[in-house]
């Protein structure tokens, strides 16, 4: 497996989010932010932090300890069901090294480690190959298609994939 680490989301992450909001990592949410959106969502990221709803990490591989993505995850309602969902960008000159799924693998791992319990949901676009490659290479489980509403107003056509990190009980 890819060797990577994760570094708990800090204030100089600024650039590294700024460096992520790219055409091509941002088609899952919408579209490019402006910088007034990229910094509003840093300070998110910060703020989610403190209030322990939400968890995203700076991405590092031997060489790169400024990072080369991002993964996370923070609590929503599906349904009703309080569970967690979880995302993940790499920077594309570091694609295809095994490094998404090493970190989602990783985030995880921390997810259990702090005691978290609820299923863990990914909803990447049903055309994203790479995303649902990482699913899959992650040990997630496709439930099915979803139409999923990633910001307001901005509904995408999705798979819906869980993981458990309770275990399972007889």
């Amino acid at each position: 497996m890819t060797d990577v680490a994760l570094q708990p989301w800090s204030d100089d992450d600024l650039d590294l989010l700024r460096r992520a909001n790219t055409p091509e990592l941002m088609d899952q949410m919408g579209g490019v932010e402006a910088d007034e959106q990229v910094i509003a969502r840093h300070e998110r990221y910060l703020r989610l932090w403190r209030e322990g709803a939400g968890f995203q990490f700076r991405i590092m591989i031997p060489g790169h300890p400024e990072g080369v993505g991002i993964v996370g995850y923070w609590h929503r309602d599906e349904d009703g069901e309080p569970v967690l969902e979880s995302g993940w960008s790499v920077e594309s000159e570091y694609r295809g090294q095994g490094i998404a799924p090493a970190a989602v693998i990783a985030m995880l791992e921390v997810a259990r480690a702090h005691g978290d319990t609820l299923p863990v949901h990914a909803y990447p676009r049903v055309d994203n190959a790479a995303s649902n490659a990482v699913c899959r290479k992650a040990g997630f489980t496709l439930l099915g298609e979803k139409d999923f509403e990633v910001t307001p107003g901005n509904v995408l056509h999705t798979n819906d994939w869980v993981y458990e990190l309770a275990p399972a009980t007889a």
